[in-house]
């Protein structure tokens, strides 16, 4: 392993952990700032971390405004000393009375959420206006992922004219995630991403020609973030979010993407079964399960490790090299998808310049914490 993954004790790490290398996490959020050319311009997704010290170093580096996914992760943002928060995520149900009581909890904060329905536009304005409050709305955009969104035409413009007309609501912009972006080469991505700002664009010139207000347009996401970076455009805001640990997912197909795993699964030999198998104390309680089941770590030290089952706190690697391994050894993987694989885990270690200094709990990978 590289020398910036060394620990030089790790009898106080219970595994499967997550170990966080602070120097490369703190290199990855540097190359973050780098990337978007202007700190003013990134408003990062913190569904990655969810953690508080994280937000911490980047409020430190002069990342002021910040996107979320849940109450939780916005409660975490806002905890931490954030004041300009997107909620990145359509509102029905209880969830429209928590934006109330977020906004009269946080007056001073500016808080955003999406919508992309009248429906929950109508319920979220009944609710602000009833409790004498406001609340910033961006229209959410499809521009092809069909997840979330509504087309760009007509509808959007309706749309966002329920959003100007809302006693209780503030037009905030635009919220653009293309998703379905993730052509490897850096070319073909390039290309299809300005096809949907150029969608985003020309809506907002539209909307601006009605005299309407467009303040923003919070785009892209971690594999799209390289290409929204060129755009020159004030209303732009970056929305990366994995780059700050990364994984191998993102590694194996944005390879333009020069960041580094900043978060790595410390993971003990608990039997050797066969001549040719190991197994560690790696379950899917540990690690996310959403990739294939043979594709959702790689053991950088096991380079033709062949996952063939995982259970619950088991995972069992097939190797020619098993015989080196004995119950007690320890391993690093590296997760292909990073953010679920934080969810699993209450605290994570910090490691500094081969030492453990510290454990950072992982907030808000809760549902809610107090709203």
């Amino acid at each position: 392993m590289d020398e910036r993954y060394r620990i030089e004790d790790t009898a106080e790490i219970i595994t499967p952990a997550i170990v966080v290398f602070r120097e490369v996490l703190e290199a990855n959020i540097a190359k973050m700032i780098e990337i978007a050319g202007d700190v003013t311009r990134l408003r990062p997704h913190c569904k990655t971390h969810k953690m508080r010290e994280i937000v911490e170093l980047q409020l430190a580096k002069g990342v002021t405004k910040h996107k979320a996914a849940t109450f939780a992760e916005a409660e975490m943002l806002v905890g931490a000393g954030v004041r300009d928060v997107c909620l990145a995520y359509n509102l029905v149900g209880p969830n429209i009375a928590r934006a109330v009581q977020f906004r009269k909890s946080y007056p001073e904060v500016v808080f955003s959420v999406t919508a992309d329905h009248v429906g929950p536009i109508e319920a979220l304005n009944d609710a602000m206006s009833h409790a004498g409050t406001t609340i910033e709305v961006l229209l959410d955009l499809d521009t092809g992922q069909h997840r979330t969104g509504v087309e760009v035409g007509e509808h959007a413009i309706d749309l966002y004219k329920a959003l100007v007309d809302a006693e209780g609501l503030v037009p905030g912009g635009l919220h653009l995630y293309d998703g379905q972006n993730h052509q490897t080469d850096l070319g073909e991505r390039r290309q299809a991403v300005m096809v949907c700002w150029d969608q985003a664009a020309g809506l907002r010139d539209q909307l601006e020609a009605n005299g309407w207000p467009v303040p923003r347009i919070v785009a892209g996401g971690t594999g799209q973030f390289p290409v929204y970076a060129t755009v020159d455009d004030p209303a732009i805001e970056l929305s990366p979010g994995t780059c700050v640990f990364h994984d191998v997912g993102y590694g194996q197909m944005f390879p333009d993407l020069d960041f580094q795993a900043a978060a790595l699964l410390l993971t003990r030999v608990i039997s050797r079964p066969t001549v040719d198998r190991v197994t560690f104390d790696l379950g899917y309680k540990a690690v996310a399960s959403d990739p294939p089941a043979d594709q959702r770590v790689i053991f950088p030290d096991i380079p033709d490790a062949r996952l063939v089952l995982q259970n619950e706190e088991h995972l069992v690697v097939q190797t020619a090299a098993a015989e080196k391994y004995q119950p007690g050894d320890e391993l690093f993987a590296i997760p292909r998808h990073t953010c679920p694989t934080s969810a699993l885990h209450k605290q994570v270690f910090v490691v500094s310049k081969g030492k453990l200094v510290d454990r950072w709990d992982v907030v808000a990978r809760d549902r809610w914490l107090t709203i």
